[in-house]
């Protein structure tokens, strides 16, 4: 279609439930495109269905999971409530670092499997193949998880009950959300994200009420931050106690902060899905940001004031509500109903992490299949626009769930399960160094940042401070196999460092792909700098739209 045809038939949306409608015509540099109006920019048969609110609940929802209702109570166990608050706080600039460099390349070029297309674009193709692989593998694996825990929660009722049941029943419900059209996916995910951003909130509100002295053990304050203390210290017989032994704490947790942080870069696969991407994507990135940080960082001081690290829930290898910290918060409080809810809760948390699994594991296989580092038949879509075979295909994985019906089998899943653990900071460092190449071929073509749809602040520097720590925490995430020494524990902690080097020296030496220089990036596929789409902006007039266009 035609710029004249576009004009002639008044590209334009307009929006009037409570809202007035300006409407600005952009272009250049300054352009918002919106390839579902336009008919271009669609990545092997894909539809811009997906809208602002349903790509900030997409991220949110393969966020705020296991990791934060069940895991985060590990975190204050290791290194106290003072020393989990900071690592989750210095993990979340390193995550602000990646989401910016991410912006700034997912507006500029809003493909399908981003990270695979900037890496093998900018880099070198074999880093994109050995990246997208990976990052593939770690969601695929994930998702047996997920099937796995939630046959576990549903136990909490049914302990008589085999798991099999419903991880059969569950794997049959995602794979058919996921067959449907996107925006039938976007509005299930968004629904059970509010669940749990709904929950959240609850329980900050639960947590002030009870430290002000609304609970049976009267007004606590910051009680536990005094005794026991505010810092745990951790691996005190390895390590010789006192203050190094606090540290390591934190650096324990550090590691673990940033598994629970995993999944906020899921804005940038679902770019290629979005309306209007050069001006969704930005803000799903920034308002993602701030609500993901708000989120952990206030539930973990939350459960650092009400549950002392020395409480031994804290650290129960438990999958349902008995292990969460939510609910040794409410049972000290003296709050007797909350394990059921927590339970229910807990259920819709997996659904949704689960729902995400596939839904960003058969994305990125698309990006690979686009790129010839995958069978071109994963490149098929239906009408509507779904991959469904890179959905079918990151769907059969979920039988893998069934390896932990027997005990032998477990340890194998246990293993495929330590490869996922490093995916997402290996992906992490992958997109800060994508960022930097971009800068540096946009230097060599002499084009100015300024020009650009969304520019990331701080930079290079905030991107250079994203790739070393994202690497350190890579090298030093399995300190624990040198303490004392442990090959088993070494290799279970490297493994995927390991694979991740097997998949790029063997993909260089078969392909023979060399480093791609600046002046040679490709920055003009898929950018479409030179279309003059028009766009309507919406102003909330209404307090309710006010609150809503914040909220989404």
């Amino acid at each position: 279609m035609s710029q004249s045809e576009i004009s002639d038939a008044g590209a334009m949306k307009e929006v009037r439930a409570g809202s007035s409608v300006k409407s600005l015509p952009l272009s250049g540099s300054d352009g918002a495109r919106d390839a579902e109006k336009q008919g271009e920019q669609q990545p092997a048969g894909l539809k811009r269905k997906l809208k602002s609110r349903h790509l900030q609940m997409i991220a949110i929802g393969g966020t705020i999971g296991t990791g934060l209702f069940i895991g985060s109570g590990g975190a204050i166990a290791k290194s106290g409530p003072a020393g989990a608050l900071i690592a989750y706080i210095f993990v979340g600039t390193i995550i602000y670092s990646v989401m910016t460099s991410l912006g700034e390349m997912a507006t500029y070029m809003p493909v399908t499997g981003a990270f695979t297309a900037y890496a093998t674009r900018f880099i070198d193709p074999s880093l994109g193949f050995a990246m997208g692989w990976i990052y593939w593998f770690s969601w695929a694996m994930t998702y047996a998880l997920e099937l796995t825990v939630t046959g576990l929660i549903i136990q909490y009722w049914a302990p008589d009950l085999s798991i099999a049941i419903f991880i059969s029943v569950f794997w049959v419900v995602i794979s058919i959300i996921n067959m449907l059209p996107v925006s039938f996916y976007g509005e299930f995910e968004f629904g059970l994200s509010m669940v749990k951003v709904i929950t959240v909130l609850g329980f900050i509100i639960f947590a002030i009420c009870i430290a002000a002295g609304a609970g049976q053990q009267g007004v606590i304050g910051f009680d536990n931050w005094k005794n026991p203390g505010a810092f745990a210290p951790y691996l005190s017989e390895q390590v010789g106690g006192g203050a190094m032994a606090k540290f390591v704490g934190f650096w324990a947790v550090l590691i673990q902060a940033g598994f629970s942080y995993q999944g906020t870069e899921l804005v940038g696969i679902a770019a290629g899905e979005t309306e209007n991407p050069r001006k969704n994507v930005p803000a799903a990135i920034k308002k993602t940001f701030y609500r993901i940080l708000f989120f952990f960082v206030c539930t973990i001081f939350c459960i650092g004031l009400l549950v002392p690290y020395t409480n031994e829930g804290l650290l129960s290898d438990k999958s349902d509500a008995t292990a969460s910290p939510f609910v040794i918060a409410a049972k000290l409080a003296g709050v007797k109903v909350l394990p059921g809810i927590i339970n229910a809760i807990l259920l819709f948390v997996v659904i949704s992490a689960a729902n995400s699994n596939v839904y960003s594991g058969s994305r990125i296989l698309l990006g690979l299949a686009n790129d010839g580092s995958a069978p071109a038949f994963l490149k098929r879509t239906t009408k509507s626009g779904v991959p469904y075979a890179a959905v079918i295909v990151t769907s059969l994985f979920g039988f893998l769930a069934y390896l932990n019906l027997s005990n032998n089998a477990a340890v194998v899943f246990d293993w495929f399960m330590n490869i996922t653990a490093v995916a997402g900071f290996i992906t992490w460092a992958c997109i800060n160094g994508c960022h930097i190449a971009f800068m540096r071929a946009l230097a060599a073509r002499q084009v100015s940042r300024d020009t650009l749809p969304y520019r990331a602040f701080w930079e290079p520097y905030f991107a250079w401070y994203g790739l070393f720590f994202n690497i350190l925490i890579i090298i030093t995430q399995g300190f624990t196999a040198f303490l004392p020494w442990n090959v088993s524990d070494f290799f279970t902690s490297y493994v995927s460092v390991i694979l991740f080097v097997v998949l790029f020296v063997g993909h260089k030496l078969i392909m023979k792909t060399t480093y791609v220089r600046c002046d040679e990036v490709d920055l003009d596929t898929d950018a479409s700098k030179d279309d003059d789409a028009t766009w309507s902006i919406e102003d909330p007039t209404t307090l309710w739209g006010k609150f809503w266009a914040w909220m989404c």
